[in-house]
């Protein structure tokens, strides 16, 4: 994981598109905390990244529909009582998506959860008490046993929300992360998480912009180290055996019903697996 500086800037970032995103008129999102967690900071990054690539507002409505409607659908199935978001940023699904009975946990590292912490201080109406807050080092602990000390049900099913995290992670790290959730949770837990392909990763991207996107990230201390095409061997290769995976071209068809080229979506991924198919069904 990155630290704490480095990752809060991206983070704004993301919190400044979601709230761009909630107030349109065909919103496809709805974060009404964004807007104060990305504060200024969050939104002068995200308008100076809006020169580098014009389409990422969409893209983080995308992936954020997308992740809800997930999560939607395994709680209301009655599958999935609890979900995880790992590395959880300035994540509100606790308070957007909670209801009775389903447990939210978020885990970040330490001066990670301080820094929302901080930033939620200042909302009146957010419901703080919403998610069960889970520091960890992730270099140097076991992210499940910290979940498992604050009251996660490791013989439970659980939904994994890993969301903008596997570019900046190394292939060993994505692996590790990976081969611990099929290892050491329930065999009906899903993930859910989006990648990079290995083009852009590696700077070998056929555009100008696409490589003026990968500098700018760099630039804010987080540069990209993971990028894959194919993501089903390494899946398999670590234990799950449902797969489900679309680029966003595809995910943002089926939300939108809206395709256009320039966008680039489908040099970018989102993947749902399991061990079990009745996980990810």
């Amino acid at each position: 994981m990155t630290n704490v500086s480095q990752a809060s800037r991206t983070a704004k970032m993301v919190a400044a598109y979601r709230a761009r995103a909630t107030v349109r008129k065909d919103a496809i999102c709805n974060d009404p905390w964004a807007a104060a967690l990305a504060g200024d900071e969050g939104e002068a990054i995200a308008t100076a990244y809006d020169d580098v690539y014009a389409y990422m507002e969409l893209w983080i409505a995308v992936r954020t529909a997308f992740i809800d409607e997930l999560a939607r659908d395994l709680t209301k199935s009655g599958k999935i009582r609890q979900i995880v978001m790992l590395g959880a940023g300035f994540d509100t699904r606790a308070a957007r998506l909670g209801q009775d009975g389903v447990r939210f946990f978020e885990v970040d590292q330490p001066a990670s959860h301080r820094e929302k912490q901080k930033g939620l201080a200042n909302l009146k109406d957010y419901p703080i008490t919403t998610a069960t807050y889970v520091t960890c080092d992730f270099e140097n602990e076991d992210f499940l046993a910290r979940l498992a000390l604050s009251g996660f049900a490791i013989d439970q099913p659980a939904l994994f929300i890993w969301e903008g995290v596997t570019p900046y992670l190394s292939e060993d790290a994505v692996r590790s992360t990976l081969r611990k959730l099929a290892q050491g949770t329930h065999p009906e837990s899903v993930v859910v998480f989006d990648h990079l392909r290995r083009k852009i990763v590696a700077g070998e991207a056929r555009t100008q912009k696409d490589l003026d996107s990968r500098a700018f990230v760099a630039d804010l201390g987080e540069p990209l180290r993971f990028g894959i095409d194919y993501p089903l061997p390494l899946l398999y290769d670590e234990g799950f055996r449902c797969v489900r995976a679309s680029t966003f071209d595809e995910a943002c068809l089926d939300i939108t019903g809206t395709y256009e080229r320039d966008r680039a979506f489908r040099f970018q991924g989102l993947v749902v697996a399991s061990r079990t198919q009745r996980g990810a069904d």
